[in-house]
C-alpha cells in the first residue's frame, strides 16, 4: 500500500505541468526579425534568428560564419535602384534549452550596407528560409518597437497567426556622426528569449534519475498526457462517435477503434521522426502536416460518404421489403479508416520526447513513453466511443423510438461528411 502510494504521488508529480521552456509558436517554427537603420552615414540591417526545438535538432552543428554568410547573400537589398551587397559584420549565437531539453537557436547578425549620399529609396526583402514557418517581421529605424521585442517575447494574440512580413520600403538618409554599428545582444539578453511552459509530456523523458519507480510512474504520466490531449481539439472525436452510433457499433467496435488510433499515432510519430533525421535535406517535416490533414479530411470524407449511401440504399431495400430488418454494422474497413483518420496526425511533443530519447541515448525509454501516450490517447477516444453506444443502447431500451431516433443513423453519415468537407476544406489552402 504505501509503495503504491509512492507511486501515485510520483505519477502527480511528473503529470503535473513542468517548468521547463518550449517555443511558443511551436516546435518546427523558424522565426526571423529584421531591422534597417542608418544610424550614421552607413545603413546596417541587425538580423536575429530564432530556431525552435525541431529545426535546430535538424541544423546539428552551427557554424557561425557560414550562416552569417547564408542571411547576408538571402537579404535582398537595393538602394536607389540599385541592388547592394550586404556584408556580415559581427555575429552572436545561443542555445536557449527548450522542450524536453532539447536546444534552441537565437543568432544575431549585424549586416553592414552602403554608405548614403542624401536621401534615398530603400527597398529590402529578407529571402531566408522562405519556405520555413513562424514568425516574419522588418522594422524600418533604431527607435521603431518591435511587435515581438526583436523575438524575444511574442504576443499572445498573434501565436495563432504570426506577422508574416518579408518586405519592407523607405525612404532613408544618412545621420551625422561617426560610423558606428548597432550593437549585439550579450549575456541574459542573448540567452533567453520568451518560452512558455512546457507540456508535462516532453519533460518526461529529461528526467536526470531513472530508477525503477520514476520509469513506472513516467510511463503512468505519458498515458494520463496522451488522455488529457485527446480532450484538445482534433483526434476526430465527433466522426468516431458520429460513426458507432450510426453503424450500431459496440462496445468491441470502439475497443478496436481505440487500438486502431494507437498503432496509426505511434507509427506517424515513428515514420514524422525518420523523416527529421533522415531525409530533412529533403522534405521538411512541417510541411507534411497540412497533407496529413488533408488525407485524414478525404478519408472522412469517404467514410461519410459511404455510410450515408448504405443508409439510403438500406431504406429503399426497407420500403421494398416490409418483413425484414436490415442491421447495420461496421465493416473492417470503415473501422480501419475512421481509426487511422483520428490517429494519422501525430502530436508535435510525442516527435519532440522521441528525439530528445535519441539525443539523450534513451531510444527504447522515449518508445515506450510514445506507446504510453499514444496508448492514453486511444482511451479517452475509446471511452467517448463507449459512451455513444451505451447511451444509444439505453435509449433502444426505454422505447425511444420516434422519427427522429430512426433518422438518427443517416444524422450521424451527415454529420461525419460534413465534418471531413470542413477537414478537407481547411487543409487545401496550407498545401503547398
Amino acid at each position: 500500500m504505501k509503495r503504491l502510494t509512492l507511486v501515485a504521488v510520483a505519477v502527480a508529480a511528473l503529470a503535473w505541468p513542468a517548468l521547463a521552456a518550449a517555443h511558443p509558436l511551436g516546435n518546427f517554427t523558424i522565426n526571423r526579425f529584421s531591422r534597417i537603420e542608418v544610424p550614421g552615414p552607413r545603413l546596417y540591417v541587425r538580423y536575429v534568428l530564432d530556431m525552435a526545438e525541431i529545426p535546430t535538432y535538424q541544423a546539428g552543428r552551427i557554424d557561425l560564419r557560414a550562416y552569417a554568410q547564408r542571411i547576408a547573400e538571402n537579404a535582398r537589398l537595393t538602394v536607389a535602384g540599385h541592388a547592394v551587397k550586404l556584408v556580415p559584420l559581427r555575429s552572436a549565437l545561443a542555445h536557449p534549452r527548450g522542450a524536453a531539453g532539447l536546444r534552441t537557436t537565437r543568432l544575431e547578425v549585424i549586416l553592414a550596407g552602403p554608405v548614403l549620399h542624401g536621401r534615398v529609396s530603400v527597398s529590402y526583402h529578407d529571402n531566408n528560409f522562405r519556405d520555413r514557418i513562424g514568425w516574419k517581421e522588418i522594422v524600418v529605424g533604431n527607435t521603431t518597437p518591435s511587435t515581438s521585442h526583436e523575438l524575444r517575447a511574442y504576443p499572445k494574440d498573434l501565436l495563432q497567426s504570426p506577422l508574416d512580413v518579408t518586405s519592407a520600403q523607405a525612404s532613408l538618409a544618412p545621420k551625422p556622426g561617426p560610423d558606428l554599428p548597432p550593437s549585439l545582444s550579450s549575456g541574459a539578453t542573448l540567452s533567453a528569449p520568451d518560452r512558455v511552459a512546457d507540456s508535462g509530456f516532453a519533460s518526461l523523458v529529461g528526467r536526470s534519475h531513472l530508477s525503477a519507480l520514476v520509469i513506472l510512474a513516467s510511463l503512468a504520466a505519458a498515458l494520463f498526457w496522451g488522455a488529457a490531449h485527446a480532450l484538445s481539439p482534433g483526434h476526430g472525436k465527433t466522426i468516431i462517435t458520429a460513426y458507432l452510433v450510426g453503424q450500431r457499433g459496440t462496445p468491441a467496435h470502439a475497443a478496436l477503434l481505440g487500438l486502431i488510433v494507437t498503432i496509426t499515432h505511434t507509427i506517424g510519430v515513428f515514420a514524422l521522426g525518420a523523416v527529421t533525421l533522415a531525409l530533412s535535406q529533403l522534405i521538411v517535416p512541417d510541411t507534411l502536416y497540412p497533407w496529413l490533414n488533408l488525407v485524414s479530411g478525404l478519408l472522412v470524407v469517404g467514410i461519410g460518404g459511404a455510410v450515408l449511401r448504405a443508409r439510403l440504399q438500406r431504406r429503399r431495400r426497407h420500403h421494398h421489403d416490409h418483413h425484414h430488418h436490415h442491421h447495420d454494422a461496421p465493416s473492417l474497413r470503415s473501422l480501419l479508416a475512421v481509426g487511422v483518420s483520428g490517429g494519422l496526425l501525430p502530436c508535435p511533443s510525442a516527435l519532440v520526447v522521441l528525439l530528445a530519447a535519441i539525443s539523450l541515448h534513451r531510444i527504447a525509454f522515449g518508445l515506450v513513453l510514445i506507446l504510453a501516450f499514444s496508448a492514453g490517447l486511444a482511451l479517452t477516444i475509446t471511452g467517448i466511443g463507449l459512451v455513444a453506444v451505451l447511451a444509444r443502447n439505453t435509449f433502444r431500451r426505454i422505447g425511444f423510438d420516434g422519427p427522429l431516433v430512426r433518422l438518427l443513423p443517416a444524422a450521424s453519415a451527415l454529420v461525419i461528411l460534413a465534418a471531413g468537407l470542413a477537414m478537407t476544406v481547411r487543409a487545401v489552402p496550407k498545401v503547398s
